[in-house]
């Protein structure tokens, strides 16, 4: 069987820049594009993967070959082979770009058995907040800072490389704010309980009742559905989350940045609300707040001293992210209620908001962490290994 002529075209097009070398070589600005491109189409399935994959949790017993890890193995055999393809030419990383993507890669590989093994002792996995899921977002953690790494240090100034690099900041927030998903859908699932109906298959709760040694009512539920402390959805969103739009912010450089990377992943959620949610799949709450904690850190850094910013920032965001979810909670649940048929649904997970006292100074801490990190390593656009046509 003849192969297709495009796949001889790209064969003939590649071949001669499979050469070994070190990482930080000159790089065709064609090749940089085509590899830097694949990577999004490998982050892209992931995230549709993994999108998929809490819905298809809360609704169906776990299976190794379900479609949403299939989604996601795509994503990954193509971010392997993109690893490779770095290490062996090094073309389009420098040797920090290369050693942050191969050590997340690298991660993320291991944690895949350990995950399967742990499922196969322990039978199912009651939450995304276990080691063996963590694993797997550290992994994707330094996988895609590498991938950043590498476009900001060597992307043509322009256009192109201020969207993309938003592009990849939002799949980084993805990956970061993924096991706050199993309260936002855990959530409205006790409240469909409430309502006195269930997402999640028969063979699902029974499962999970045995499990925890309890019949299928309430308090099982509530230990299936909302199984870490209330504190931890506010501090976690605060601290972890919204550090990567500080991040974003400080590199992308530019007023908006933080609200547009926030702006995009919660579109990507609320797009993603009615394909999953009318199609049989149970629905989540939706992180709205973080497109008002985006703007917020955008309007930080207006302030110029550094420390100045960050603990002004960290205040006023930390007040605006909590104000927000408030909001939400009040304003959203009667949305969901119309949507699903329910009555009485929360917008959000539980809040503890005495926490904020302790998201705000997490937050500071890491804000003065990466306001001394950009002074010490200025972040400027530079170009430093492409060579244009």
């Amino acid at each position: 069987m003849k192969a297709p002529a495009f796949v001889k075209d790209a064969a003939t097009w590649a071949q001669p820049h499979w050469t070994r070398g070190p990482a930080g070589r000159e790089t065709p600005h064609d090749l940089f594009r085509v590899l830097y491109y694949g990577w999004l189409v490998a982050l892209t399935l992931k995230l549709l993967g993994s999108a998929w994959d809490v819905s298809w949790h809360f609704k169906w017993l776990r299976d190794d070959l379900a479609p949403p890890h299939l989604l996601n193995s795509a994503g990954t055999a193509l971010a392997l082979a993109l690893t490779v393809i770095h290490g062996y030419t090094g073309f389009g990383v420098d040797r920090a770009a290369l050693r942050l993507i191969q050590w997340g890669t690298g991660i993320f590989l291991v944690a895949v058995p350990l995950d399967l093994i742990n499922h196969r002792v322990n039978g199912l996995d009651i939450t995304s907040w276990s080691p063996s899921h963590i694993m797997l977002y550290v992994g994707t953690f330094f996988m895609i800072a590498g991938v950043i790494r590498g476009w900001f240090m060597s992307a043509p100034p322009g256009r192109e490389r201020t969207v993309v690099l938003g592009a990849f900041f939002a799949l980084f927030l993805e990956n970061v704010h993924f096991p706050e998903q199993h309260q936002e859908y855990g959530i409205l699932s006790i409240g469909a309980w409430d309502n006195n109906a269930t997402y999640a298959e028969p063979i699902l709760l029974r499962f999970a009742a045995e499990q925890m040694g309890r019949p299928i009512d309430r308090v099982m539920m509530t230990g299936f559905a909302l199984p870490v402390p209330d504190v931890l959805y506010p501090v976690y969103a605060v601290v972890a989350t919204v550090s990567v739009l500080v991040v974003a912010r400080m590199m992308i450089g530019r007023f908006g940045a933080a609200t547009l990377v926030a702006a995009g992943y919660v579109g990507f959620r609320t797009l993603a609300w009615p394909l999953l949610t009318f199609t049989g799949f149970p629905p989540s709450a939706v992180p709205f707040f973080l497109v008002v904690a985006g703007l917020c850190v955008d309007l930080a850094f207006a302030v110029r001293m550094p420390v100045a910013r960050a603990v002004l920032g960290s205040a006023g965001v930390t007040a605006a992210a909590y104000g927000a979810l408030v909001a939400q909670s009040a304003l959203m649940g009667p949305v969901y209620g119309l949507l699903t048929g329910h009555e009485d649904l929360a917008g959000t997970p539980p809040l503890a908001t005495a926490s904020a006292v302790w998201a705000g100074a997490g937050l500071l801490a890491v804000w003065l962490a990466c306001e001394w990190w950009s002074r010490r390593q200025p972040i400027e656009a530079r170009v430093i290994a492409t060579a244009t046509p």
